[in-house]
């Protein structure tokens, strides 16, 4: 089934406004970045992982624990037009998986089945995960983006408002768990056919992506279809200190 090429690429900027350089943190004895790089290692299909970065810091640590950095234009405005930039490169691969950097704990399942899903759906440009919200606080909270899906599992609108709205006030938090998920929150992994990369620097910025300040609505609304798939749970990315904090955590207690 996997006959495509498949590659995964972790975009890593050295700023971040909330957890300043939280790519280099490595209070466990390993940076950020090199658990994230290590999870990608072991997913099953990718033949390879490199991270994307216009750093000279991050290069070098990437370097120091053996791992490949590829250096991009400081212009590309997301980590999307990091690939797309390497993809222009690098025709031996058909099938890229963009994987966050603050990401450490990503299972490498989760890698190989998004990866599964894009080649299972010839018609997608693009493939993602999703998994269930199940408290009140996430689905009314901007920072947890929504994702609503077609019958089919095609995405239809991702947003960082309550969607589906709750009109009538009928949805239980948290959920009940022998129901169908009510709403979906978005995962940041996304897999990407080469065509579709080599083709974004022709989509313009939309009208929804500069409201919601989301790249995949570009895709949607320049009509490419985004298939969603369903995780039962994923591990919170780091964004502050807070995460961090309860990742060391975990660390320490296996």
């Amino acid at each position: 089934m996997m006959n495509a090429r498949t590659l995964v690429v972790i975009p890593a900027r050295l700023a971040s406004t909330r957890l300043p350089e939280k790519l280099l943190l490595k209070e466990s004895g390993k940076s950020v970045l090199e658990h994230t790089y290590e999870a990608a290692r072991r997913a099953e299909i990718p033949s390879a992982v490199w991270v994307a970065t216009d750093h000279p810091r991050i290069a070098q640590e990437v370097a120091g624990f053996g791992g490949v950095a590829k250096m991009t234009s400081p212009q590309a405005s997301s980590g999307t037009d990091r690939l797309a930039e390497l993809a222009s490169l690098h025709p031996e691969y058909d099938l890229w998986i963009n994987v966050q950097g603050d990401e450490p704990e990503i299972a490498p399942a989760s890698i190989d089945r998004v990866a599964r899903l894009l080649v299972e759906h010839p018609q997608a440009s693009v493939a993602t995960l999703a998994t269930p919200i199940r408290r009140e606080s996430d689905y009314r909270d901007p920072s947890c983006v929504k994702v609503v899906r077609d019958i089919h599992g095609g995405a239809l609108y991702f947003s960082r408002s309550p969607i589906p709205w709750d009109r009538d006030g009928l949805l239980a938090w948290p959920p009940p768990e022998d129901t169908p998920p009510q709403c979906l929150q978005h995962l940041g992994i996304y897999a990407y056919k080469r065509d579709f990369l080599l083709q974004l620097n022709q989509l313009p910025p939309s009208r929804l992506e500069s409201t919601e300040k989301l790249e995949q609505l570009r895709f949607l609304e320049a009509g490419h279809r985004i298939v969603v798939d369903v995780i039962d749970q994923a591990p919170r990315g780091i964004d502050t200190r807070d995460d961090y904090e309860a990742f060391l955590s975990r660390q320490r207690n296996g």
